[in-house]
C-alpha cells in the first residue's frame, strides 16, 4: 500500500494513487450556470416555463443522499456541505451528507457497514482502500451501466474511455473513476526546509537505501522530527506487480512467463525488509509506525523529513501549497499503468441505495459542473480560498479547516490551478499519461470466489504480520518465515495457484 498524501490538491498513492485523462479545462461554474439556473440536470426547464397545473404542484422535498469517502475528517465539511446542498438541491433535487473516514480506517469499517446493512448511497473504493473489484463481485456495489446511459452522459464525455473499459468488472461498470493521471509513478517526498537547512543533496537518491546517509543526518541533527514518516499501510516499493492490492502475491514486472509468487520470499523484498529494520532500529522511524492511521499531524507542523507517495504533474506545488512550505520529490519507481492505478480512485453507489438515478445524478453533475467540483474541493469561496482568476485560486488561512484529498473526489480537471500552476498543467497530464508502461498483467482482474475461505483466512494472518514487517518494527529472519507458515496453512498457495491458472487463461485468450 501506498503513503497516501492528505493534501487538497494531492494525488494519491493516491495512490493515488493514481489515475487521469480527460484533458478539457473547464472555466468557473457560478450559480446561475451560466444563465440557466431555472434548469433542472436533464436538461428540462423549470418552473418558469411550466404549465398553470405543473406551477401549482407542491414542490419535491429532496432527497438526501448518503456519502462515505476516505480521508482525515475536516472541520468543516458540514459547512461546505450545507453550501453543496443549496445548489443541488435545486439542481437535481437532492442534498449530500458526507461522513469522512481517515485513512487508516476506511477499508475495515466500510466492510462493517455495508455487512450491516447501514444505510449508505455513495461510497469511495479503490483497488487499494475498499476493494473495488471485490466488492463489485460481493454485490456491495449497484451495477451502473444504465445508469450512465440516462443520469450520468456527461461523465462519459469527460472521462477517458480507457478509464471506464479499463474499471469494468466481468463486463460491467460499478463505480465512476476520477479523473486524474492514470499510470502510477511512486517518489520520493522531502521537506524542502531541511534539506536546504543540512545543504542535503537529493539528485543520487532513488533506491531505499540510498535514503541512509539523509535519515542520518536528520536523525542526529533533529530531535523532534520524524525522519522517514510512514503509517501502518505503509509497504517497501519493489518491483512486482501485485495481483490483490495489500496481499503479497504478484508478478514481476519485467516478467514474460507471468509466474505468480509470494513476494515476502522474494530476494528484492528480502533486502528492502532488511532495510527497514535497519532504519527502524536507528530511530529513522516512529516507534508507533505499525499502529499508525495517519501521519497528517507530522505533515501539517512540517515535523517530517521524507516520506513516499504517488506523484502527478507539477505534485511539488501542489503539496507545498497545501502544506504552507515547500516539499520537493525525485522518482523512487518507473511509471507504470497498474489495474490499481486505473482503479485507483472510484466514486460507486451502494446496491441498497434508495435512490441510484439521485446519486449518479449528483456525480454526474460532480465530475462535469465546474462550480460543484469546486466548491467540494476546495470549500467555500471568500472563507477557504480567493479567486485569483477565471481558473485560478489561493488558499486563505481558513482552508487549514477544509483540505480535501482531491484525486479521491472526481475529475481533477475541473479543479482550479494554485498559483504555482503552469497554464499548460492539464496538456502535461496527457503527457504524462502516455508516458506509462502498461504492467504485465493490466487488464486481468482476479476472481475469488473459489477461494474465498482460504482468502479470508490469509487475510486475518495479513493483519497480524504485514504492518509490523513492512515498517521494520519487527525482525525479518524472524518473522517473515513465520508469516509465510501461517500464510501458507491459511490456505496461501490455493490462493496463488488458482491465481496462476486465471492467469494463464487471459494470457492465452489475448
Amino acid at each position: 500500500m501506498r503513503n497516501k498524501s492528505k493534501s487538497k490538491k494531492s494525488v494519491m498513492y493516491g495512490l493515488t494513487l493514481l489515475l487521469s485523462a480527460g484533458m478539457v479545462l473547464s472555466g468557473c461554474g457560478s450559480n446561475d450556470n451560466g444563465g440557466n439556473a431555472g434548469t433542472s440536470a436533464n436538461g428540462n426547464a423549470a418552473t418558469g416555463n411550466a404549465t398553470n397545473s405543473e406551477a401549482n404542484k407542491p414542490a419535491e422535498e429532496p432527497v438526501e443522499l448518503i456519502w462515505y469517502t476516505i480521508g482525515t475528517p475536516q472541520k468543516d465539511v458540514d459547512k461546505v456541505m450545507a453550501e453543496v446542498n443549496k445548489y443541488t438541491s435545486e439542481k437535481i433535487g437532492a442534498t449530500v451528507k458526507m461522513n469522512m473516514l481517515d485513512w487508516g480506517d476506511y477499508d475495515q469499517k466500510m466492510k462493517v457497514m455495508t455487512a450491516s446493512g447501514e444505510p449508505m448511497d455513495i461510497m469511495f473504493s479503490a483497488s487499494w482502500a475498499f476493494d473495488y473489484v471485490q466488492n463489485s463481485r460481493k454485490g456491495a456495489f449497484a451495477q451502473l451501466d444504465e445508469l450512465l446511459k440516462n443520469e450520468g452522459k456527461g461523465v462519459a464525455d469527460v472521462l477517458d474511455p480507457a478509464f471506464l473499459e479499463g474499471s469494468k468488472v466481468d463486463g460491467h461498470n460499478y463505480g465512476i473513476p476520477a479523473n486524474k493521471e492514470l499510470p502510477a509513478q511512486e517518489v520520493w517526498r522531502f521537506n524542502k526546509n531541511l534539506l536546504d537547512k543540512y545543504k542535503l543533496d537529493i539528485k543520487g537518491v532513488g533506491s531505499l537505501e540510498s535514503l541512509e546517509p539523509l535519515l542520518k543526518t536528520i536523525k542526529e541533527s533533529e530531535p523532534t522530527v520524524t525522519p522517514f514518516a510512514m503509517d501502518k499501510n505503509y509497504v517497501p516499493y519493489v518491483p512486482y506487480d501485485y495481483i490483490i492490492q495489500g496481499l503479497p502475491m504478484g508478478v514481476k514486472l519485467d516478467s514474460t512467463d507471468l509466474k505468480v509468487v509470494n513476494v515476502l520470499e522474494t530476494p528484492e523484498m528480502t533486502q528492502a525488509l532488511q532495510t527497514m529494520r535497519k532504519y527502524y532500529k536507528a530511530g529513522y522511524v516512529s516507534a508507533e509506525a505499525a499502529t499508525t492511521t495517519s501521519v497528517s499531524d507530522l505533515q501539517t507542523a512540517g515535523k517530517w523529513f521524507l516520506d513516499r507517495a504517488a506523484t502527478q504533474p507539477f505534485a511539488d506545488n501542489l503539496w507545498s501549497s497545501s502544506y504552507g512550505y515547500p516539499v520537493v520529490s525525485t522518482p523512487a519507481s518507473d511509471s507504470i499503468i497498474y489495474n490499481w492505478s486505473v482503479m485507483g480512485s472510484l466514486q460507486t453507489i451502494s446496491a441498497n441505495s434508495e435512490h441510484p438515478d439521485k446519486a449518479m445524478a449528483f456525480l454526474n453533475l460532480l465530475n462535469t459542473d465546474s462550480y460543484l467540483r469546486n466548491l467540494v474541493d476546495s470549500g467555500i469561496e471568500g472563507v477557504h480560498y480567493k479567486k485569483t482568476g477565471d481558473n485560478r485560486m489561493e488558499n486563505l488561512a481558513e482552508s487549514k479547516n477544509y483540505d480535501m484529498p482531491t484525486f479521491s473526489l472526481g475529475n481533477i480537471m475541473l479543479t482550479y490551478l494554485n498559483p504555482s500552476d503552469p497554464d499548460n498543467k492539464w496538456d502535461s497530464f496527457k503527457e504524462f499519461n502516455s508516458a506509462g508502461k502498461p504492467a504485465p498483467t493490466l487488464g486481468f482482474n482476479f476472481d475469488s470466489s473459489k477461494v474465498a475461505t482460504e482468502l479470508a483466512a490469509v487475510q486475518n494472518v495479513k493483519e497480524e504480520f504485514m504492518s509490523a514487517l513492512m515498517t521494520g518494527t519487527v525482525d525479518p529472519a524472524e518473522y517473515v518465515p513465520k508469516a509465510v507458515e501461517k500464510l501458507n496453512a491459511a490456505g496461501f498457495n490455493k490462493i496463488i495457484e488458482e491465481a496462476q491458472s486465471q492467469l494463464d487463461a487471459w494470457k492465452a485468450s489475448k
